[in-house]
C-alpha cells in the first residue's frame, strides 16, 4: 500500500501536506491568499450541489467538476491554513466533538424536524437525487440556466 492509499490521522495529514508544500509547492501561499482559495473551492463545491441536489441544471462546463475532488481541494487548503496558523486539527476536532456532544446531547433527538417522518422524506429525496444524477447528461445543453 502506498503512502497515498493508507489511512491518515488528521495530524498525519497535516504533516503530509506540509511535506508536499515544502517539496512540490515550494512554499505556502499567504494566509489571506489561502483563505481566498478556500472560498473559491467552496464555491466550486456549491456549484456541484446546486446542480446535483438543487434546482439548477448541468451545463457542459460542469463536467470538469467532481464532488470528491472538490471536497479534497477544500480539505487540502484548510489543512494548509491550519499548518500556517499552528492549529492542531486532531486536537481541535476532538475538542469540537466534545463541545457538540455536550451542547447537542438532547437537542437533535428532540427536534421534530428530525423525527421518523422527516427522515422518510430525506430518504425519498435521496432516491430522487439518484434518478436526477443518471439523467444529468440531458441537461448539459440547457443555456437558460447560469
Amino acid at each position: 500500500m502506498s503512502d497515498v492509499d493508507r489511512e491518515l490521522s488528521l495530524r498525519e495529514l497535516q504533516s503530509t501536506v506540509d511535506a508536499w508544500i515544502q517539496s512540490i509547492g515550494v512554499r505556502y501561499f499567504s494566509e489571506l491568499t489561502n483563505l481566498a482559495v478556500l472560498m473559491e473551492e467552496v464555491g466550486e463545491l456549491s456549484r456541484i450541489f446546486a446542480r446535483t441536489f438543487g434546482d439548477q441544471s448541468f451545463k457542459k462546463s460542469d463536467t470538469a467538476y467532481n464532488l470528491s475532488d472538490e471536497m479534497a481541494d477544500i480539505l487540502f487548503v484548510l489543512v494548509c491554513l491550519a499548518n500556517q496558523t499552528g492549529v492542531d486539527l486532531q486536537s481541535a476536532m476532538v475538542a469540537n466533538l466534545e463541545k457538540k456532544t455536550q451542547r447537542d446531547r438532547d437537542r437533535h433527538r428532540n427536534n421534530p424536524k428530525l423525527n421518523a417522518d422527516a427522515a422518510g422524506a430525506v430518504v425519498n429525496r435521496a432516491n430522487e437525487v439518484d434518478a436526477d444524477i443518471t439523467t444529468q447528461d440531458t441537461h448539459h445543453g440547457d443555456s437558460s440556466v447560469p
